[in-house]
């Protein structure tokens, strides 16, 4: 998702548009609301997208009226913003890459006002910790840490030695990585809580003794009930632990789907009923690497339940191949679920990455609309659109709209090979974007929420489909960003 932009009530805003793009920049920014004083500054150039900064900040006179506290340029332009600022005194940025957010940009700045706190960490587990060499699980360790893991979980296998679990967990401590232990066993827990492993998943009464001294290392333990035995199990360990001053989350276990999934929800209600100020834990990957889904959905609801619960760990892994990406998911999960929950709002409008596969909301002329766009087009410059339904393509000759991009291909007699290969590459695009229901810009990337790739390309710019000599001779037409 694009970085919300900082909370603001502009008094006057000027936006800087090319001449193709001034009458739907004007019907969208009239109808937004609240409304607030605006310009068009329009610039003499056909695409918007064209401009660069330096181009804009040349030619662009000074706002036309003295009280202008905010300029927005077209979301694709290329270059530093900050040129333009400079000449015209006055603080100048990038709106979104396509004009039809203009109301959803400016609605989320005042939305996301002290967005993005959370109260729940992610515990991300390394599996089968023993099976990996060294420098494979640092590895995995540190991609868990830039996805947003606040501990690292070292995942011990029962009757499998792992003679290098000290050294691993006193690597990963010096490295700046804070690490859990998960592991029944006595011995494994005592090594690594004595090389710095700060959580212990986990305790119950057959193993409750290794925590005896905890209280003295600060060492906090997941307690969970005793093996072929109900909650009420928990009740014995929690007392002990209390009576030693050890710190601890209670976990009830979350179980899979078709194994008892909501009676271990019931469990958790139940727990938190029972021990009112106490955190909670849960393994949520139990769901996620179960469960033949996509995560992101499914990862949001659990932190939903999670966030209502009072769980202030999560515990995932990414070993499916489903599940790859989770530790992200979770870590924008946490903050929209916390933002809900804590401002009693709805979970939508303010951080839309965890919608990958559709998009927020589908953007989309009608087919009146690209008509009227037609009329002002006067070069041989291919423009394509999509809506719910179909492709448009046009250029000030030509107006083709199907659903058959072959079919659509064949009716824009292109046989230069240079354009039908940026053609054919556009129209999968568009075809794309019509069957999954997302947005399609032209020459832009497809939006997949967090999983949208960086533009390596650099700068959000226009890339021209170049023309041979020939080619140019002949008359072929060219394709260029509608905006």
């Amino acid at each position: 998702m694009t970085a919300v932009p900082a909370p603001r009530a502009p008094r006057r805003v000027l936006f800087v548009t090319g001449k193709l793009a001034e009458p739907a920049l004007r019907r969208v920014v009239a109808g937004m609301t609240p409304a607030f004083a605006w310009d068009v500054a329009v610039m003499k150039i056909t695409v918007a997208a064209l401009m660069t900064t330096p181009w804009i900040a040349r030619f662009l006179d000074a706002p036309p009226f003295p009280d202008t506290d905010l300029v927005v340029l077209p979301g694709l332009c290329e270059g530093d913003p900050t040129v333009v600022a400079q000449k015209l005194g006055v603080p100048v940025e990038k709106g979104p890459k396509d004009l039809r957010q203009i109301p959803e940009y400016f609605g989320r700045a005042a939305a996301a006002r002290d967005y993005g706190a959370y109260d729940i960490e992610i515990a991300a587990e390394v599996n089968n910790a023993p099976r990996l060499a060294r420098e494979a699980i640092r590895r995995e360790a540190e991609h868990y840490r830039a996805s947003g893991a606040d501990l690292i979980d070292i995942g011990c296998t029962p009757g499998r030695e792992f003679p290098d679990l000290a050294a691993v967990v006193s690597e990963l401590v010096a490295a700046g990585l804070r690490v859990s232990i998960d592991s029944l066993d006595p011995g494994e827990i005592g090594t690594a809580v004595r090389a710095g492993a700060e959580l212990v998943l986990s305790v119950n009464g057959s193993n409750l003794e290794v925590a005896r001294d905890f209280a003295a290392t600060r060492t906090r333990v997941v307690v969970i009930p005793d093996a072929g035995r109900g909650p009420e199990s928990l009740e014995s360990s929690i007392a002990t632990l209390d009576r030693w001053g050890v710190s601890y989350l209670i976990d009830p276990i979350i179980e899979p789907i078709g194994f008892g999934f909501m009676r271990s929800l019931e469990r958790y209600a139940e727990t938190r009923r029972r021990y009112p100020d106490a955190p909670l834990f849960m393994g949520i990957g139990n769901i996620t690497e179960l469960t033949a889904a996509d995560t992101t959905g499914v990862n949001a609801l659990l932190l939903a339940i999670c966030q209502e619960l009072g769980v202030r760990i999560v515990l995932t892994t990414e070993v499916i191949p489903w599940a790859r990406g989770a530790v992200r998911e979770i870590d924008i999960g946490r903050r929209l679920m916390y933002h809900a929950v804590t401002q009693h709002t709805l979970p939508k409008g303010v951080d839309d990455r965890l919608v990958t596969v559709k998009d927020p909301a589908l953007l989309a002329y009608s087919e009146a609309e690209l008509r009227e766009l037609q009329r002002a087009v006067t070069d041989p410059n291919f423009r394509i659109f999509t809506d719910r339904d179909a492709i448009t393509v046009f250029n000030s000759e030509k107006f083709v709209r199907g659903t058959d991009i072959h079919e659509i291909f064949a009716q824009l007699d292109v046989d230069e090979p240079t354009h039908a290969f940026y053609l054919g590459r556009e129209l999968a695009k568009a075809q794309l974007a019509v069957t999954l229901g997302k947005t399609y810009r032209q020459e832009g990337a497809l939006q997949w929420g967090y999983l949208t790739p960086p533009d390596d390309r650099g700068p959000d710019h226009v890339k021209l489909t170049q023309r041979s000599t020939r080619s140019r001779a002949r008359g072929t037409p060219r394709t260029k960003s509608r905006r």
